[in-house]
This record gives structure tokens, sequence and C-alpha cells, in this order.
């Protein structure tokens, strides 16, 4: 319920500003991608500006979530072969314990020795 309340607080006023920024600016732009001839462009394509600004926009977020992406490739290789020898030692664990019969502990601290009964008051 929490969750639905914060997405509705942020989702509302940026749907908001982008429906009212994409009503500002939707005047219609040529784009180009002919460097050499801007009078006659081998490909060129007449849309409204605010797609235009959406679409460099998204293409800005892929492009940085691709680079993050790749710059982390060390850490995921590491968690890869760290989980791997975490895997193989528990392996080695449970053929010991079946080996020499030790019973599997349950996780958690071991049992505390009972404390000395002191005799008088407790203060």
């Amino acid at each position: 319920m929490f969750r639905k309340i914060v997405t509705a607080i942020i989702v509302v006023p940026l749907v908001t500003v982008i429906v009212a920024f994409a009503v500002a600016n939707r005047q219609a732009v040529t784009v180009s991608f002919d460097p050499f001839s801007s009078v006659n462009p081998a490909y060129a394509a007449t849309l409204p500006l605010f797609a235009v600004i959406f679409a460099v926009l998204i293409l800005g977020v892929l492009v940085g979530g691709i680079a993050a992406w790749i710059r982390q490739r060390k850490w995921r290789r590491s968690a890869r072969r760290l989980d791997g020898e975490v895997r193989a030692l528990h392996d080695e664990m449970d053929t010991i314990r079946r080996r020499f019969g030790t019973p599997e502990q349950t996780a958690g601290p071991p049992e505390p020795s009972p404390l000395p009964v002191l005799p008088g008051p407790i203060p």
C-alpha cells in the first residue's frame, strides 16, 4: 500500500511534466544525418521536437546502461568465481561429514555454558 502511494506521488507529477513538455514542443523540426549537404541531405526526417528529445533521452539511457554493465564485468566475474569456490567448499564439507560420520550442525552459535550461581541478594 505504501509503495503504491509513493509511486503515485512520483509518477503523477512526472507524467504531468512530460505531457506539458510534449504539448509545448510539438513544432516540427527536420533532423538530418548528412553533414555535407544541408539543402538536399541523403537522409532527413521531419519529426515533432518532443519526439526527437525523447528519442535522444532514451538512447542516452540505453548507452549509459550498457556502459555501466560493461564496466561491472570484473565484479560479476569475481562473484561467479567466489560462488563456485563456496559451492566447492560446501561439497567438500558434506563429503567429509559423510566420511567421518559427523552430524550436520544447525547454523547458529554454540550453546553457552551456564553461569555459576552466586549466593547473596540480587542488586
